[in-house]
């Protein structure tokens, strides 16, 4: 189960129980009182529990369903711009107020954009989990991925050389990857892309155009991540909303904490 979930159910709870309370239970506490001259009756330990947390509960589900949501960076499919261990702040606001949990719009106050990070639900063996990666595709774009560029409505998306990096797997094997430089519309970024070792790689979407109310996502670890290449297209009902910045980095390797990385926003590379 979902944080989230566990969150709303412990708010509805804990809500239920006081209301109940306030309107049922603590007037016939008050009529024992009278009939029983005592001074006063302690409430049940439920009652006094959920008097005590409901509030705190219900401040965190509203902030983390409407305004922002801490999201730590599983792996390493979209370094070098997000790093695993990576704590960042998720806006909720951007692309519109949701219901919880369903995803349906209360407010529209704005869609993604070719560049933008996000957070979506995806089902993966069965199960919910929340993803991360780059929207590349918007509703009714064309996109081709051809040999490790990428192709929107039959422009190539320009890619510029920054530099050779050795990087290590999660098995801790090293590799060699070429970092280059992205833009899309004022959205300028880093990715990696191995050497022509990965030609035999098949994609199940790489030439698609992109479905209404959907996009297409990538990550910046192009040859070390599944995405919309593999799986489909991300549903704008499952988009949890923007990456912001990162509040806080931990090497798991070194057992410290990355400094240097600290309030990184993401809207243009560093």
């Amino acid at each position: 189960m979902r944080f989230s979930e566990i969150l709303l159910i412990a708010t509805a709870v804990t809500g239920c129980i006081w209301a109940y309370d306030v309107l049922f239970s603590r007037y016939r506490r008050s009529l024992y009182v009278l009939s029983s001259k005592n001074e006063t009756v302690k409430d049940p330990w439920w009652v006094e529990y959920s008097k005590s947390f409901f509030p705190i509960l219900l401040i965190v589900f509203l902030l983390r369903s409407f305004l922002a949501e801490p999201f730590r960076i599983p792996s390493g499919s979209m370094r070098p711009t997000l790093l695993e261990g990576d704590f960042i702040v998720v806006n909720k606001y951007d692309y519109g107020l949701r219901f919880p949990l369903f995803g349906t719009k209360l407010l529209d106050l704005g869609t993604p954009k070719r560049g933008d990070i996000i957070v979506f639900k995806h089902i993966k063996n069965g199960e919910s989990i929340d993803m991360i990666k780059r929207v590349i595709g918007l509703p009714h774009d064309h996109v081709l991925y051809k040999d490790k560029m990428i192709y929107i409505n039959g422009k190539p998306v320009k890619q510029e050389f920054v530099s050779e990096k050795t990087e290590r797997d999660e098995r801790g094997q090293t590799y060699s990857v070429r970092e280059l430089t992205e833009q899309l519309g004022d959205i300028k970024y880093k990715i990696y892309v191995q050497s022509d070792n990965n030609k035999m790689v098949s994609y199940r979407y790489d030439n698609v155009t992109v479905p209404a109310d959907s996009y297409f996502v990538l990550g910046d670890n192009r040859d070390n991540s599944g995405d919309s290449r593999f799986w489909g297209f991300v549903k704008d009902v499952d988009v949890q909303g923007r990456a912001l910045a990162i509040w806080m980095s931990w090497d798991s390797d070194k057992y410290s904490v990355r400094w240097d990385r600290f309030g990184r926003l993401y809207s243009k590379v560093d």
